[in-house]
C-alpha cells in the first residue's frame, strides 16, 4: 500500500478543465480533496461534490501530503509554489502542468533544495478521459517518490514511470503530442485533397482513411528499431527513391486540384534531399538524420 490510500487527503491547485477533472477523480475515489484556484468560483461545483475550498495556496498545500499542480504554464507554477517552500517541505508535489524538460528539471532542483518530494507528469488524456481505462499519465523523478504515491495516482489513469530524470515525462509527453500533430497534419491534408473533388468526407474517412492509417501504424515499431540503430538500409519496406516518385504525383495532384500542400511540403522536401544525397535505397527513417544535422547547424 502506498502512502496515499483511498482516505489520504490530496490537494489540487489549478481548476481549469483538467484540474477539475483531476480533483473530481480523487473525490470519486474517496480522497478528502482540497482545491484552490485563483478564481475561487471555479471551485464551486467541486465543493458541491464534497471538496474543501482553500482560501489561499498556503492553506491548500498544508491540507495533505500530496499536492497536485495543474496550471496554465510554468510561470504560474513558480508564482504559486515559490513562496510556499516552507509549507511544502516534507510533502510531495506532482506537477502536471505542460512544459518543457528544462522547465521540469528547474522545478525539481528547487524542490530538492527545499526538501520537497517532486514528480513531473505528462497527462495523456483529455479532461473527460481522466479516471477512465484509456487515460495514462507519464511520471518522472525520484523512483521512491513515485512508488510511495503510485496507488493514489492510479485513480487519475494508468501511472507510468519513465525515469529518474525529472524532464523525462515532459520530453515523452511532447514527443507523443508531436506524433499526434504529425498524424493530424496528414489527415487534414488528405481530407483537403479529396474535398476538392467533392468526395463525401465522412464516408472517405471512416471506410478508407482510418483503416489505412491504422494499418500503417503497425510499421512504427519497425521504424523505431531502424532509427535506434541508424540502420536505415536494413529491412527496407519502401525505399525513398520509389517514394519520391509518389511524392511528385501527390504534389501534381494537389496542383491540379488547386489545393495547397503546406502541411506536408516540409517533409517532402526533406525526402527529396535525402534521395539527392544518395540515400534513395534506404527507408524513410533516414530523413531523421537531416533533423539532427539541422539542429547541429543551429548550435
Amino acid at each position: 500500500m502506498s502512502d496515499v490510500d483511498v482516505r489520504t487527503p490530496v490537494t489540487v491547485i489549478g481548476l481549469g478543465d483538467m484540474g477539475v477533472a483531476l480533483a473530481g477523480a480523487f473525490l470519486d475515489a474517496g480522497h478528502p480533496t482540497t482545491v484552490w484556484n485563483r478564481t475561487a468560483a471555479k471551485a464551486d461545483p467541486l465543493v458541491a461534490r464534497g471538496a474543501t475550498r482553500a482560501e489561499t495556496p498556503a492553506e491548500a498545500v498544508v491540507a495533505g501530503p500530496l499536492v497536485i499542480v495543474c496550471v496554465l504554464d510554468y510561470e504560474a507554477v513558480h508564482g504559486v509554489l515559490d513562496p510556499l517552500a516552507d509549507e511544502l517541505r516534507g510533502r510531495t508535489v506532482v506537477n502536471l502542468t505542460n512544459g518543457t524538460p528544462g522547465q521540469a528539471r528547474e522545478v525539481a532542483t528547487w524542490a530538492d533544495e527545499h526538501g520537497i518530494g517532486y514528480l513531473d507528469g505528462g497527462i495523456m488524456a483529455v479532461p473527460p478521459g481522466i479516471g477512465t481505462p484509456q487515460a495514462f499519465i507519464l511520471y518522472s523523478g525520484a523512483r521512491e517518490v513515485f512508488d510511495a504515491h503510485k496507488d493514489g495516482l492510479e485513480v487519475l489513469g494508468a501511472a507510468t514511470y519513465v525515469g529518474a530524470d525529472p524532464g523525462a515525462a515532459s520530453l515523452q509527453d511532447l514527443a507523443l503530442l508531436t506524433g499526434m500533430y504529425g498524424m493530424f497534419a496528414g489527415v487534414l491534408q488528405s481530407l483537403a485533397l479529396v474535398r476538392s473533388a467533392e468526395v463525401e468526407l465522412p464516408e472517405f474517412a471512416s471506410t478508407l482513411l482510418v483503416p489505412w492509417i491504422s494499418a500503417m501504424t503497425t510499421m512504427v515499431p519497425h521504424y523505431a528499431d531502424q532509427m535506434q540503430r541508424r540502420a536505415y538500409g536494413e529491412n527496407v519496406v519502401s525505399n525513398l527513391g520509389m517514394q519520391s516518385v509518389a511524392l511528385d504525383n501527390i504534389t501534381r495532384a494537389h496542383d491540379e486540384q488547386g489545393v495547397g500542400l503546406e502541411l506536408l511540403a516540409p517533409l517532402y522536401a526533406l525526402i527529396r534531399k535525402r534521395v539527392a544525397d544518395g540515400h534513395g535505397a534506404e527507408d524513410i527513417t533516414g530523413v531523421a538524420e537531416l533533423l539532427r544535422a539541422a539542429k547541429g547547424a543551429r548550435a
